[in-house]
């Protein structure tokens, strides 16, 4: 949520409680978030993006929202971050802006 804008932070601090929950960086997210730099999906100057998409996977999450549309929410990428993890037996991972998952009159 770092350098999101206020009325997206409010959205997120909007929500019922129990219904966030934090995620971390494991080993296994580490090591596949290495196989999308090997795949060339992100450079090394953009590990944190490659780490942010791992933990996701690992985690299961339902969607990724980000604002991220250079190294995230971009369908090339998009698409190398999921045939990476279809390689290695995760699921697809949804990735969306915050503009599809919330009302537009909200962002």
């Amino acid at each position: 949520m770092e350098g999101a804008p206020k009325n997206v932070k409010d959205i997120l601090l909007s929500l019922p409680e129990g219904s966030v929950e934090s995620v971390f960086l494991s080993d296994e997210a580490e090591q596949l978030a290495s196989h999308y730099l090997k795949n060339g999906v992100v450079g090394r100057k953009n590990v944190a993006d490659a780490q942010h998409i791992a933990i996701a996977s690992v985690e299961r999450v339902d969607v990724l929202v980000s604002w991220n549309f250079q190294q995230i929410v971009n369908l090339n990428r998009i698409r190398a971050f999921n045939a990476v993890n279809l390689m290695f037996g995760y699921l697809m991972l949804e990735i969306r802006s915050p503009r599809e998952v919330v009302n537009e009159k909200d962002v």
